[in-house]
């Protein structure tokens, strides 16, 4: 029986302005890879803080340096480039993924059932125009799995939707994961990215109990690097994580004091 009293969370997003064409974004999971990456872009490519994704309804962290405080789940753009980083360090239940997934996708403007009838599905198209000027035309999440795999497995894999495969992959030299499935604010968004004009990618690793993970991390951000000609040096990551290996170690603590929450993501090269 449900209770009466439950009230389902709620997420909110507030920015400075409409989406970028691209969101790129990194969330607390195993090896804390994707999150690593997304925190590294942001400091590689010189972003500020635009805005933030709230959250009422469970309980929720807010992370801190020198004295100041910040919002757990914080987005980054700049001015001359068409791309916004999500960097997500709250852990959000998996039960609560798609009304993560739901806030995000209702900013970008994508997932809207009205764009397949007005015939914006076509897969060959360009992602401009796919989306509107105000709409993201195609969110991309790193993200780090914790897959039994030997030397020959660290490298990065998608799943992705036609429509984003075809754009960006066709002879990007990247694999498909084999096979398995996703869960949580992942599935969520790759879901309404099936039926929607909004391509949606999931980048995934292999990852080890190390945290963070930075070959893992490295591995995220030199892929994203090369899809999105953005010309990062992925060499002084290590040196990055080095320096927030603590606060990362923290984070991972509190994530095993939830793991019962955790998505139960399963795949298989």
């Amino acid at each position: 029986m449900s209770d009466p009293h439950r009230h389902d969370p709620t997420f909110e997003v507030t920015h400075e302005s409409g989406p970028s064409d691209v969101l790129l974004a990194g969330f607390s999971n195993y090896g804390l890879a994707g999150l690593t990456a997304a925190n590294y872009l942001v400091d590689a490519l010189d972003l500020t803080q635009t805005g933030h994704v709230s959250v009422d309804g469970f309980p929720s962290i807010t992370p801190f340096e020198n004295g100041r405080p910040r919002r757990p789940n914080r987005l980054f753009s700049r001015d001359d480039l068409d791309l916004t980083v999500l960097v997500g360090e709250l852990l959000v239940p998996v039960q609560f993924g798609d009304a993560f997934a739901a806030s995000i996708l209702e900013w970008t403007g994508g997932a809207v059932d009205a764009d397949a009838e007005n015939g914006a599905d076509d897969p060959a198209a360009d992602p401009a125009a796919v989306a509107d000027e105000t709409d993201a035309a195609e969110v991309a999440v790193l993200s780090g799995v914790p897959v039994p795999h030997g030397p020959e497995g660290h490298r990065t894999y998608y799943v992705a939707t036609d429509d984003y495969r075809e754009r960006r992959l066709t002879d990007a030299g990247i694999e498909g994961m084999g096979s398995g499935f996703l869960d949580g604010t992942n599935a969520a968004l790759l879901e309404r990215g099936i039926d929607s004009s909004l391509g949606v990618c999931v980048y995934v690793t292999p990852v080890h109990a190390q945290v963070p993970d930075v070959e893992a991390a490295i591995r995220l951000v030199e892929t994203v690097s090369t899809i999105y000609d953005l010309e990062i040096d992925s060499g002084p990551l290590e040196a990055f994580a080095a320096d927030i290996q603590q606060y990362y170690a923290d984070l991972a603590e509190r994530m095993d004091d939830r793991n019962a929450d955790l998505p139960d993501d399963r795949m298989y090269m």
